[in-house]
C-alpha cells in the first residue's frame, strides 16, 4: 500500500503542477455557507494554511474571514511528528521554519480551531485523502476530534485531484468534506 500511495502522490503532485487553477474559479461563499451551518452564529477559528507547491490559493478566503470576526490559525511544525495550530493575523508577517514551511512566530498563541482546511495530494469520493506522507494532518485530526466535539475538517483541491480509489489504512483520518473548484463533496 505504501508504493501505491507514493506513486499517487508522485502522479498527483505533477498533475497539480500541470493543471494549477487560479483562485478566481473557486466559490470560497460555500465554505462560509458550511460553517454558518454546521456553527451557526457562533464566531469559530479557522486553521488554514499559507499555499506552497501548486496548493489551492485560500489566501483571499481567509481574508474575508479575519473581516467576519473569524479567528484564523495557521499549522506550525514542532517537531519530526507534531504539528500545531498557532493565531495568525493577515497582515502578521510569517516566517520559514526548520521545516521549510512559512508559519506564524513561535510566541503566538496556540489554538484547537473549529474547522481545518486541508491541503491534499489528492483525494477521492470516499473522503479518503492523500498528503505529502508525513502524517502530520492525519495525527492531528485524530488527536483533536477526540478533544474537541465539533471539529469539522475540509480537505481542499482542485476537482482534477480526484482520484478513483485511495488506499487507507487505520492511521489515516477520512475528512468531512472535500471542496474542490466544482464544490463541496461529503
Amino acid at each position: 500500500m505504501k508504493n501505491e500511495k507514493s506513486n499517487l502522490r508522485k502522479k498527483f503532485l505533477l498533475k497539480r503542477k500541470k493543471n494549477y487553477l487560479t483562485p478566481e474559479k473557486f466559490n470560497f461563499g460555500l465554505i462560509f455557507n458550511l460553517i454558518k451551518k454546521k456553527f451557526y452564529k457562533k464566531k469559530i477559528t479557522i486553521a488554514g494554511y499559507y499555499p506552497a507547491n501548486y496548493e489551492v490559493d485560500i489566501l483571499d478566503f481567509l481574508q474575508k474571514a479575519s473581516k467576519k470576526k473569524f479567528k484564523i490559525v495557521l499549522p506550525v511544525i514542532k517537531s519530526k511528528s507534531k504539528m500545531s495550530f498557532k493565531l495568525w493575523f493577515c497582515n502578521e508577517p510569517l516566517y520559514v521554519s526548520k521545516f521549510g514551511i512559512l508559519e506564524p512566530h513561535k510566541s503566538n498563541k496556540e489554538i484547537i480551531p473549529d474547522l481545518i482546511m486541508v491541503p491534499l495530494v489528492a483525494f477521492d469520493k470516499q473522503l479518503n485523502r492523500i498528503g505529502y506522507g508525513k502524517g502530520y494532518y492525519d495525527r492531528i485530526l485524530n488527536k483533536m476530534s477526540k478533544k474537541k466535539e465539533k471539529i469539522i475538517s475540509v480537505g481542499i483541491a482542485n476537482s482534477f485531484q480526484q482520484c478513483r480509489n485511495i488506499p487507507a489504512n487505520k492511521y489515516d483520518f477520512k475528512l468531512d468534506y472535500i471542496f474542490t473548484d466544482q464544490g463541496i463533496i461529503n
